[in-house]
């Protein structure tokens, strides 16, 4: 089936905020193992929050689109001089097929266009394999933590007290 990267427009909220809950949260999440649902409760994000970030001028958000369905998504955002990426989400019931991948390096070639030279990220430190994955891929544990903070319960309730890790890809 013939696919594409491209960037989402307003008129993907909808279809992107469920994928990126389906990605995460709930009972369906755990076909994949990207799934956040024995960490958190709730909500991932919301049609709103995506289609704000949608708006931003310093964000874009590529969405692997197969056939008329969006199997893939990554939220780029420009901060100073890197580019973070967050919400790396590919539905479930086809994760482990390449598609995360091809969305991380469109996210790199979009820094590229950018001439950003540095990727950073941010993962919540019990997720291991997940960091494991993107070591793979390059990025490097800066040794750096933040808080994981919700400051707002339609982002999810943590099931216990959780941190983020901070990783980084130099792309030259």
């Amino acid at each position: 089936m013939y696919a594409q990267i491209l960037k989402a427009q307003l008129n993907d909220a909808q279809a992107i905020n469920q994928l990126v809950n389906s990605a995460y949260r709930g009972e369906g999440s755990k076909q994949g193992w990207t799934t956040e649902a024995d960490l958190l409760d709730g909500t991932r994000i919301d049609e709103a929050a995506v289609a704000e970030l949608i708006a931003k001028p310093d964000t874009t958000i590529l969405k692997y689109v197969e056939g008329d369905q969006i199997i893939g998504c990554v939220e780029l955002r420009k901060e100073k001089d890197k580019l973070y990426l967050g919400m790396l989400s590919v539905a479930p019931n086809t994760q482990g097929k390449g598609v995360g991948k091809k969305l991380l390096i469109a996210g790199e070639d979009h820094a590229k266009s950018l001439n950003i030279d540095t990727m950073v990220m941010t993962v919540i430190s019990v997720r291991n394999e997940l960091i494991d994955w993107y070591v793979r891929h390059g990025y490097q544990l800066t040794g750096e933590t933040k808080p994981f903070v919700v400051p707002d319960t339609r982002w999810g309730i943590p099931k216990r007290q959780l941190e983020f890790v901070v990783l980084e890809k130099r792309l030259s």
